[in-house]
């Protein structure tokens, strides 16, 4: 009964997703104020709808109701409680529930948090979020549909991938999920922002809130997935530039964009079409990484599906959203009005610069991704497209990028002095050649990109630092006074040294992970001694351990470090019976500036050695250190009173009662 009660739900929200996508956007059309207002309900009713829906499948999850294919497909009633709420979302239908939950999350929350907006802008952007959603939910109940019932319900079920079964797996997906489809409000502003003809800096400050909000949540969930890469798939590396891995990088990318351009919109009138295509084609990254995923086109251990029916579904309704919202780009955008004009030195211009850099880098990943694809489908041939290619595209353009993130917060608006600028920033260029002289020397010369990028890190921490001492006037004014201006700082001025300081710690934790990062690959048998970066690993026994679900062989290593003690390594080879399948448990020591990591694997006969994979991977802990500073940076600034979402109230009455522009 509550599977059909959740089937009924998803339903009921298809049903308040066509009321809410056509009556408020006919009431926009006639200035029916009565037709508007339907939006509010529509929106909070499909909200309500999909959660219940989401609860029903959640409780078959935790009830182990093997009526239910879904249930029986990915999970097993000895399975620990947390895999099994956690499992909800472990696969293709239970994770499209969670989209879906996510979008109705989004468009209550305009219809909740935008009551300053212009009543026919918000009834627009409501209707454009509820064809988003007619699309998923038909999308989810036509080939998804996770409340399916089975003629002959099984004792048990198949399990859990058991890659799967981690705690990373509780919080990766929501966050990353909040962030694809937060993007999606982006892109209904911009959409409904060229039905209108209108963007203007009232536009971008409603936008801003909504962009920065999804690409913080996009930040944690890249941060997670990638600490969940490094330590489950024993892969011993964070990133691998793995075809899926890249598809939530590039909407991260572009909304980056996105985010700087709509300031300049805001503050200076300028670069709107540029910013609504930014917006759209954010969410269409978005939608190209679903369809990626899920439509069997490659394989890959985060892949969802292999389904080409489905693929195709979610690529004709990336046709619509994306093909649709650009024809009506081409068709409006003209019309938006020019705003003011600005030097190539100045504020504008190193945003501008930040975009096209960032654009730039976006198609570079798009073109690694995407070329193995096409060759595949029009020669049959495979090629791998892999760390080299990025290290070559990627990385070069990255360098300018963080050397005018340094200089950009000290430029003026419309026209700027760029030698004083540079002359402020003397002590930042000295240091950052001094870093990188002092790394080439330790490390005997290279990789010179490596030297070259642990320079530019410091060059923008050090900038960062200065432009917020700049701020406060520290050491120009008396300490107390210093203090009094610090704490008179708006909250998005360190929102934003927070995020760039970020990007930079992050920038040395993967340029020394990548570039010297140690590896030792050796049979061990009780006894042996290892030795890598100065660190003696004593295998000293190899114990069977049983586990809720699963039974491990765990290697134990004691770690010494000049004769000293420093603890116990404990990496696991697990087997799951049911899934009939071997994971890899790393374990892992830090310190704080490098980890030591240890795997093992079975040996391939009875009576054969222990493989120990070991690997030291110096300031791997600085990237999840700086992401986690780039979130913080990014929710600080949601927090600002002046970056909350909608305009002043007295603003948004006059702009009501305002007759909309007809440019």
């Amino acid at each position: 009964m509550i599977p059909e009660l959740g089937h009924f739900s998803l339903v009921l929200a298809l049903v308040l997703a066509v009321v809410q996508g056509f009556v408020p956007f006919v009431g926009a059309l006639r200035g029916d104020s009565r037709w508007m207002e339907v939006a509010r309900p529509a929106a909070l009713g499909q909200l309500g709808a999909i959660a219940l829906a989401f609860a029903a499948l959640t409780h078959a999850y935790v009830v182990s109701d093997f009526t239910l294919a879904n249930v029986v497909e990915n999970s097993h009633s000895a399975k620990p409680m947390l895999y099994k709420v956690t499992g909800v979302w472990g696969n293709h239908e239970g994770s499209m529930l969670l989209w879906v939950l996510m979008l109705a999350l989004c468009g209550a929350g305009v219809a909740v948090f935008g009551r300053n907006l212009p009543a026919t802008l918000k009834a627009r952007v409501l209707s454009v979020q509820a064809w988003i959603a007619l699309g998923f939910l038909s999308f989810t109940l036509l080939t998804s549909n996770p409340f399916e019932r089975v003629a002959n319900p099984p004792l048990d079920g198949n399990d859990l991938n058991p890659l799967l079964q981690d705690p990373g797996l509780a919080f990766h997906p929501p966050l990353l999920y909040l962030g694809y489809v937060g993007f999606s409000v982006a892109f209904s502003f911009a959409v409904a922002a060229l039905l209108e003809g209108r963007v203007d800096a009232a536009w971008a400050r409603w936008v801003r809130p909504w962009t920065l909000a999804a690409w913080c949540s996009l930040t944690g969930g890249i941060a997670l997935g990638s600490w969940w890469a490094y330590y489950e798939l024993g892969w011993g590396g964070w990133w691998f530039w793995d075809p899926v891995e890249n598809v939530s990088f590039m909407p991260w990318l572009a909304g980056t964009a996105l985010l700087h351009s709509a300031i300049v919109v805001e503050k200076r009138d300028t670069l709107k079409a540029w910013t609504i295509l930014l917006a759209i084609l954010t969410f269409s990254l978005s939608l190209m990484g679903t369809f990626i995923v899920r439509s069997g086109l490659l394989t890959s251990v985060h892949a969802f599906a292999v389904d080409p029916e489905r693929g195709s579904y979610i690529l004709g309704l990336m046709a619509i959203a994306t093909g649709g919202s650009l024809a009506l780009f081409a068709w409006r955008a003209p019309v938006l009005k020019a705003g003011g004009l600005f030097a190539p030195v100045s504020r504008e211009g190193g945003l501008l610069l930040n975009n096209l850099l960032l654009a730039t880098a976006t198609a570079t990943v798009l073109i690694g991704t995407l070329y193995p694809l096409f060759l595949e489908a029009l020669t049959g041939g495979r090629v791998s497209i892999g760390p080299p290619f990025y290290n070559y595209t990627f990385v070069p353009l990255m360098l300018p990028l963080v050397a005018a993130m340094g200089i950009g917060p000290f430029l003026a608006w419309k026209r700027a002095d760029l030698a004083g600028v540079l002359g402020r920033l003397r002590i930042a260029a000295l240091l950052a050649v001094v870093v990188a002289l002092a790394t080439w020397y330790l490390q005997n010369g290279g990789p010179v990109l490596a030297v070259l990028a642990m320079g530019f890190a410091v060059w923008l921490l050090a900038a960062t630092l200065i432009e917020w001492a700049e701020r406060v006037r520290l050491f120009r004014i008396p300490l107390g006074d210093s203090w009094r201006r610090a704490r008179g700082l708006p909250r998005s001025a360190y929102g934003m040294s927070l995020a760039h300081a970020g990007l930079a710690v992050c920038m040395i934790g993967m340029t020394g992970s990548s570039a010297w990062k140690s590896e030792l690959v050796e049979a061990v048998e009780r006894g042996d001694n290892l030795e890598i970066a100065g660190f003696t690993l004593t295998l000293q026994d190899v114990e069977t351990r049983p586990g809720p679900n699963y039974r491990s062989t765990t290697g134990i290593f004691e770690v010494t470090r000049d004769g000293r003690s420093l603890g116990v390594l404990e990496p696991e080879r697990r087997y799951y019976p049911v899934a009939g399948r071997n994971t890899t448990e790393a374990a892992i020591r830090t310190n704080g500036l490098g980890d030591l990591y240890a795997t093992i694997t079975e040996p391939p006969e009875e009576g054969q050695d222990w493989t120990a994979r070991i690997y030291y991977e110096p300031l791997v802990p600085w990237i999840w250190a700086g992401a986690a500073m780039m979130m913080f940076g990014g929710l600080l600034s949601l927090a600002d009173r002046r970056l909350r979402v909608g305009a002043p109230r007295r603003a948004a009455r006059q702009n009501t009662r305002a007759p909309v522009a007809a440019e």
